[in-house]
């Protein structure tokens, strides 16, 4: 009888686990499986050769020279006349993106004749936490390093970020890149003048949005 309570309780432990998985589950389970692929080719020669060795030889310097920099909890903040922006980005070192967004807009419109500002909004499908990985690269076709950022929305079926982002550079206290992602961050609102070439600059540590 002991043994069968025993068993009934792993049995409930185990069942409990179980239904505590999460996003963050999912796309550890998304890397696994990329990596056993990975493995697998590999397996098929006793030495393998990489298909561009000055790309992967590239990759892995740009990745034991910024990986562990990049490693941490990164934000941006912008809060202009009709938009209000905060993005937190964890990076950890197995390869898993965590993070938060909260993004508002506020439209002018005329009443009465007058010109006046609507109250501030949520933009639909843009705020909340997100999950998804995170890699350097650098990529032959442009010469560049590059940030992929892939990630989905933890309450919903949207993306968050699709971006292999143009790396600049990380240290101590600040993290640049950019790409067509950051687009909507203009410092001039609106004017169309903002190109995916402007560099985004993230700020090192734990933050609230101010907003």
């Amino acid at each position: 009888m002991r043994m069968i309570n025993l068993w009934r309780k792993s049995r409930f432990s185990e069942s409990h686990a179980n239904s505590l998985a999460n996003g963050r589950a999912k796309a550890i389970y998304a890397i696994a499986f990329t990596m056993l692929a990975v493995f697998s080719l590999a397996s098929c020669s006793s030495d393998p050769e990489w298909t561009d060795p000055e790309a992967h030889e590239k990759t892995m310097q740009l990745q034991e020279q910024y990986g562990p920099l990049l490693v941490g909890t990164w934000h941006l903040e912008r809060i202009g006349e009709r938009q209000r922006f905060f993005e937190r980005l964890t990076f950890e070192s197995d390869g898993i993106l965590t993070g938060l967004r909260k993004w508002q807009k506020r439209n002018l419109v005329t009443v009465d004749g007058k010109e006046t500002l609507t109250d501030w909004e949520d933009i639909p499908e843009k705020n909340g936490t997100f999950i998804g990985t995170w890699k350097l690269y650098w990529e032959r076709n442009d010469g560049m390093n590059h940030l992929s950022l892939y990630a989905g929305w933890q309450d919903g079926e949207y993306t968050a970020f699709s971006e292999d982002a143009i790396f600049g550079s990380a240290d101590t206290e600040t993290l640049r890149m950019r790409g067509y992602s950051f687009l909507h961050l203009s410092p001039e609102e609106d004017d169309g003048e903002h190109q995916s070439s402007d560099w985004i600059s993230y700020r090192r540590g734990e933050a609230e949005p101010d907003f």
